[in-house]
């Protein structure tokens, strides 16, 4: 019940922070806002049992993310320009986008059902092998790095090049730049 509650109570507060955002027009209040909401989406992840997947939110979502959008806010106005126009072309195509992420989310089998596919074919396989197999008692580990090796590569390259991009946008403003004046004109 306790974890009920405490789903409910994240899940508001991410309603109350997307629909903050919407409404916003200081960038800087968008981007602490979209942090904040990446720290609130970790804290379900972890409160959902894949503390693997909150970390790499917290850290890529909240932190890296964070630091890129500010780093581009630097070099962008404060505020919005002011518009009235509705564009109706990307209304439709998020209003269609979402009706489909709906239904696909309607044919799921029930959260945790112990009957569906996933964990009649995979499952059984990853807890017997892990130990018997692939010598390693830790059937998380096994998976993150034996049958998913690749995949945790994938997510190490992508934080490696999101902390790159950061250093790159941050170190622009320290370099000094190169005023045409070079050595005494030779003779």
């Amino acid at each position: 019940m306790t974890a009920l509650l405490v789903d409910v109570f994240l899940v508001s507060m991410m309603v109350v922070i997307a629909i903050l955002v919407l409404y916003t027009r200081r960038l800087f209040a968008a981007i602490v806002l979209t942090g904040a909401y990446s720290l609130i989406s970790a804290a379900m992840f972890v409160n959902l049992d894949a503390v693997d997947v909150a970390f790499t939110e917290a850290a890529v979502g909240a932190g890296i993310s964070t630091v890129l959008l500010l780093a581009a806010m630097a070099r962008l106005p404060a505020e919005e320009k002011k518009g009235t126009s509705l564009i109706i072309a990307p209304l439709a195509v998020c209003l269609i986008a979402g009706v489909l992420l709906i239904v696909a989310v309607m044919a799921l089998p029930p959260f945790g059902d112990p009957t569906s596919v996933v964990h009649q074919h995979v499952a059984p396989r990853y807890l017997i092998e892990s130990d018997v197999k692939l010598h390693i008692p830790n059937v998380v580990t096994t998976v993150l790095a034996s049958y998913r090796g690749f995949d945790t590569l994938g997510e190490t390259i992508v934080v490696f090049a999101a902390g790159l991009g950061v250093f790159l946008l941050l170190s622009t403003g320290r370099r000094k730049k190169n005023d045409g004046k070079g050595d005494k004109d030779e003779k």
